[in-house]
């Protein structure tokens, strides 16, 4: 295969769900880094760590809290991004050899779920910065305006996103220390902490808070590593991610579990309008308004994730049944701006109960996640030991077959165990209750999935050889 010169930069991205040829690939490791780490640089992920301090937990345990549930999910989220180079494939795509053709679709639709749900709280929060930027009146025309920008930077594709990661690395460290600043210069932070004593329900849920961040990167992570050369090592792959998602993900959160700690009568009002508090605190007028062009960039970087993964984990499913490998460009706009569409309006029609709504979204999304993280990482790295039928994947006539019980039962087991350790609005379950309120649900989730997978899989799996990949997409050496 004679070497390809890379597609110029201003021309839409043509690969969706096959696999990338050798020809293609290109970047190294670190922009997994930088990624990752603008993707967290941004106010949702302030709002997530303040959740922590707002239903109970003193600001020093919801941050050592925070830390190790990043630490811990970051560690599962890193496990998927290193599998992009060697497959070359998105994220979901590879579930298919675990689930079977048709039934990786039972874990997709809930996935294009969580990507709606996060673009259109996301959006939500954007859209007030917008407004801020722009000073109109309706919140409307912030919403709009961020999901049109979401959708040329989404369909553009992959090189844009890890530019765009770039620009939010640089623009959210600026922004965020800055505001770090101002927090010490006008309020007494070391008074904040350590205000009220441990608690372990509520030091519980910032664990979970932390973990079920970085646990829902896992079904899309995948698809901004595939364009690495496929000799990028592993390690390198998976250390640049878990740093990246890690550091910026818990800088941010950190920073709000400070935010929500300031007492209202000392101009706390961060749970009343999450954009003007930080505009506030930047000090008003220019400096306010550079603060809210920091979050327009990071909630852009963030959605745009989520409208390239949803296109993907769409894609996906309708090709299940067609058996294409790829779509058109315009099939590429059809599909990400009726991802958008619907995530504006559940937007417009979702921004009262914010706060609340977003953290119980976050802790009923590590239900069926972690699941599902938990067969595709034992398959990938314990049974098929990394090698994979690719062109399989597209038939299922083929090896993997149309549904997998193996895995769909596990994963059923792995979901239902959960239950009694659930602590949520709808539903707090027995063993909960017993632990005062502390979800520790995800991790049952996890320990329970593997170890029924993990033996059954091992007497039942069609494991190939070696690798296989489609002709002519790997270079000869």
């Amino acid at each position: 295969m004679e070497p390809q010169t890379p597609a110029p930069l201003a021309r839409i991205e043509r690969r969706s769900i096959d696999v990338i040829p050798d020809a293609e690939r290109h970047g190294p490791a670190f922009n997994q880094f930088t990624l990752w780490f603008g993707a967290n640089m941004q106010i949702t992920a302030i709002v997530d760590g303040a959740l922590a301090v707002v239903f109970g937990a003193d600001a020093l345990w919801a941050i050592v809290g925070l830390l190790i549930g990043n630490l811990a999910g970051g560690c599962v989220m890193a496990l998927h991004s290193a599998q992009g180079p060697r497959l070359g494939l998105p994220q979901m795509i590879s579930s298919r050899a675990q689930f079977g053709v048709y039934g990786a679709v039972v874990p997709l639709v809930l996935v294009v779920l969580m990507y709606l749900g996060f673009a259109s709280t996301g959006t939500v929060l954007a859209g007030q910065a917008v407004n801020e930027v722009l000073g109109a009146g309706s919140p409307a025309v912030g919403i709009w305006v961020f999901g049109a920008l979401t959708g040329i930077v989404a369909t553009l594709g992959y090189r844009y996103i890890h530019m765009l990661g770039r620009i939010s690395t640089v623009v959210g460290v600026l922004g965020f220390t800055y505001v770090g600043i101002r927090l010490l210069a006008d309020h007494d932070v070391p008074a904040l902490l350590g205000v009220k004593p441990f608690d372990t329900a509520t030091f519980l849920l910032a664990v979970s808070l932390g973990a079920g961040w970085q646990l829902t990167f896992g079904p899309y992570v995948a698809d901004y590593s595939r364009y690495l050369p496929r000799d990028t090592s592993e390690r390198v792959t998976f250390h640049a991610t878990l740093w990246g998602t890690v550091l910026g993900s818990q800088w941010s959160m950190s920073l709000g579990a400070l935010i929500a700690a300031i007492p209202m009568s000392d101009g706390g009002g961060f749970l009343d309008n999450q954009v003007g508090f930080l505009g506030e605190l930047a000090g008003g007028g220019a400096a306010a308004v550079a603060i809210f062009a920091v979050i327009v960039v990071g909630k852009l970087t963030v959605n745009c994730l989520n409208a390239y993964g949803g296109f993907m984990c769409l894609l996906t499913t309708v090709t299940s049944v067609t058996r294409a490998a790829s779509v058109s460009r315009a099939g590429r706009v059809a599909f990400i701006g009726a991802f958008l569409l619907a995530s504006v309006l559940i937007a417009l029609l979702g921004s009262e109960n914010f706060l609340e709504n977003f953290r119980q979204f976050i802790l009923a999304l590590l239900m069926v996640f972690t699941p599902w993280s938990a067969v595709n990482l034992i398959d990938y790295y314990l049974i098929s030991r990394e090698r994979v039928d690719v062109p399989a994947l597209y038939d299922p006539d083929a090896r993997y077959g149309r549904w997998n019980a193996v895995a769909l039962v596990s994963y059923a087991i792995g979901v239902l165990a959960q239950i009694p350790f659930m602590a949520q609005a709808l539903y707090t379950g027995p063993i909960a209750r017993a632990l005062d309120g502390a979800d520790i649900s995800w991790i049952v989730g996890l320990v329970v999935t593997a170890a029924v997978y993990y033996p059954w899989a091992r007497r039942t799996a069609d494991v190939p050889e070696e690798m296989i990949y489609p002709a002519g997409t790997v270079a000869p050496r």
